[in-house]
């Protein structure tokens, strides 16, 4: 049988992944731009899946979806597709393609954990140890070490969609996969939680990482897609990044510049924390980026005044980026509509955009998604 992978920007890290893992069991997946026989396999956003739910309805092969998207709305995905990959898909999409392919009787596929149908969804009973798979196909550079979060903020479904649990990688199979780059970065929710249960920073275990790479590689922390809280950011924490990486950036999440708003969605940091991490960062040499989400449901005028000075604050030293708030499904946000922007956010934006200071998008999802123009850089 032929096992085809659908084409889609967005979805190139879980190609990646799986991938790796689909190889590891002897199942080589073939990039396609639309269903082919004998099955087409779709990895899913909750931006981008309204574009494909026509095409995957009427395909003439075997569909199997996953991703963000249908792990929030298994019941919903399982309507136009066949079967719907819940969570992690390494140790499930393989099982589930070599079950297809050995013509396994229907109702013990229907049974597999990880796994929804129309008749039903059984659990996953487990999660990925992430040392079992290779990180990533020689095709992406970022490697992964570490996945899951303990912090629940509202709009986020990597907690509902990985675990609260923060599992890691070990140093020993970062290093094997980053062998074959010069450039070395990491994917990750939170960098600087490297080792630890996600909620606090050790040094050590973070040291023993970065320590561990050859002298001719250059290795980043700190940056996109290894971003950092801004409470993990300390003189410690900079100290190692300085010693042992290239970056001179530093990328972490404010979100909100209102200490009301980061309250109701579960940061888990303060303002403050935030203004201490700018200036560390100014201090010592670093070039803070900080990312904010404009449009959060529940802001007030004056809550989103908190954020635009706060923004200009920040501007002084290091760079914006701006995301417009998208309702995710999984998460207690969701189905709610964005807050309309304030004339003030969208004038600091269009003119930190002109200058260089902020990128992102903050306008609708779909303008980042399908490359529609920004209009609030033409401001």
């Amino acid at each position: 049988m032929i096992v085809n992978w659908r084409k889609i920007r967005w979805a190139r890290n879980s190609f990646a992944v799986l991938y790796a893992a689909c190889e590891k069991e002897g199942i080589i997946l073939r990039e396609t731009d639309g269903p082919e026989n004998d099955i087409t396999l779709y990895s899913l956003n909750s931006v981008d899946a309204p574009h494909y739910i026509d095409e995957i309805r009427d395909a003439k092969c075997v569909t199997i979806v996953g991703g963000p998207h249908p792990s929030a709305l298994p019941g919903e995905m399982a309507e136009v597709a066949d079967y719907v990959v819940v969570g992690e898909g390494e140790y499930v999409l393989p099982k589930l393609l070599k079950m297809i392919m050995s013509d396994a009787d229907n109702f013990l596929v229907q049974q597999l954990p990880g796994v929804a149908t129309k008749t039903g969804f059984t659990p996953n009973d487990r999660c990925v140890l992430l040392d079992y798979y290779p990180p990533f196909t020689q095709a992406k550079s970022a490697v992964e070490i570490s996945r899951g979060c303990p912090f629940r903020c509202g709009y986020c479904q990597t907690p509902r969609l990985f675990g609260g649990c923060m599992r890691h990688r070990s140093v020993d199979e970062i290093v094997k996969a980053s062998k074959i780059y010069t450039d070395v970065r990491f994917l990750t929710p939170n960098a600087l939680a490297y080792g630890s249960n996600g909620r606090e920073f050790l040094p050590e275990k973070v040291e023993k990482l970065l320590s561990s790479f050859s002298k001719d590689q250059n290795v980043y922390l700190g940056t996109f897609p290894s971003e950092v809280r801004p409470e993990f950011i300390n003189d410690e924490a900079i100290d190692l990044i300085e010693k042992y990486c290239a970056n001179k950036k530093i990328h972490f999440g404010a979100q909100s510049g209102s200490e009301r708003v980061l309250s109701l969605l579960h940061r888990g940091h303060t303002c403050d924390d935030v203004i201490r991490a700018v200036e560390l960062c100014h201090e010592r040499g670093f070039a803070p980026v900080v990312d904010y989400i404009v449009g959060i449901p529940f802001e007030t005028e004056e809550d989103q005044m908190a954020t635009v000075e706060q923004m200009r604050w920040v501007s002084r030293f290091g760079k914006i980026h701006a995301h417009y708030f998208t309702p995710l499904p999984g998460t207690p946000l969701a189905g709610t509509e964005p807050s309309e922007l304030i004339p003030e956010v969208n004038a600091l934006l269009g003119k930190l955009s002109l200058s260089g200071k902020v990128t992102g998008h903050w306008h609708d999802a779909e303008s980042r998604f399908f490359g529609k123009k920004q209009a609030s850089g033409d401001l």
